[in-house]
């Protein structure tokens, strides 16, 4: 088994850090550079921010976070949510970003995929996919517009296609996990892991340490991404990483400072 990463996720809107429950019901948790900084000193692997006011004012202040955000922390870090163009993705990754994660636009141009691959390396390009089991139980669709829009696209069809035109990474979000904090949706990420051949992070209902030991333990993703669990003080990344170790479960140790 390989070294599993912890990423706290932040969802940002209009420069603050907020969490819902199933997308909806926002409340502001805190500052984006402050709470990634706490994070990074308490041994986070990444951090993904996802910019969910997704305007044009909504991504100048993401590429503003970018910049200050780099000068504090010394880990990889993603920026997703309202990215539409090479343009914008050029400005995040000169901005300070690592990697960009691609949600809605992939969808309306999954050209955008494969450029971004070409011209930045796949490294740099992440796969965000939303999805909801059918209501027949027949497997799960893909949902846009902040989980809003169900686009009546099957997933593992369109994680094949993401893979096939350069993702290097996929973020998997249940929608029916998302802020549930019931654990995380581990039928829905062993069908996605068993088709590919990209690392595959979970996201959507991380409520507590042992489900991250049990997505991870499972090994059917290679990182565990949660919010609450961190922004409301539940337990600190170290934490989660004693946790794990003493589980058995390859973390990296070293806390950053």
């Amino acid at each position: 088994m390989f070294t599993k990463r912890i990423i706290p996720c932040l969802d940002v809107k209009e420069g603050k850090v907020v969490k819902g429950i199933n997308f909806v019901g926002l409340k502001e948790v805190g500052d984006p550079v402050a709470l990634a900084r706490r994070y990074y000193e308490q041994g986070a692997d990444e951090i993904v921010f996802l910019d969910i006011s997704a305007t044009n004012e909504g991504r100048k202040t993401m590429a503003d976070v970018a910049r200050q955000v780099a000068k504090e922390i010394f880990i990889p870090f993603t920026i997703g949510g309202g990215i539409r163009s090479i343009d914008d993705i050029t400005t995040l990754l000169r901005s300070g970003a690592d990697k960009v994660s691609l949600n809605s636009a992939a969808i309306h141009d999954p050209q955008l995929i494969r450029k971004g691959a070409e011209i930045f390396g796949s490294q740099c390009i992440v796969a965000a996919i939303d999805a909801r089991k059918r209501s027949d139980g027949s497997g799960w669709n893909v949902f846009i517009n902040g989980g809003r829009k169900d686009t009546g696209i099957d997933l593992i069809d369109w994680v094949r296609q993401v893979t096939a035109l350069g993702a290097g990474e996929i973020l998997l979000t249940s929608m029916d996990a998302d802020g549930t904090r019931n654990g995380f949706d581990l039928e829905m990420l062993r069908a996605v892991n068993a088709i590919i051949d990209v690392p595959l992070i979970a996201s959507g209902g991380c409520g507590t340490m042992e489900h991250i030991a049990e997505v991870l333990e499972s090994d059917v993703a290679d990182a565990a991404l949660a919010a609450s669990i961190f922004h409301y003080g539940d337990h600190s990344v170290q934490e989660v990483k004693d946790d794990l170790s003493a589980r058995g479960i390859p973390v990296r140790r070293e806390v950053s400072a």
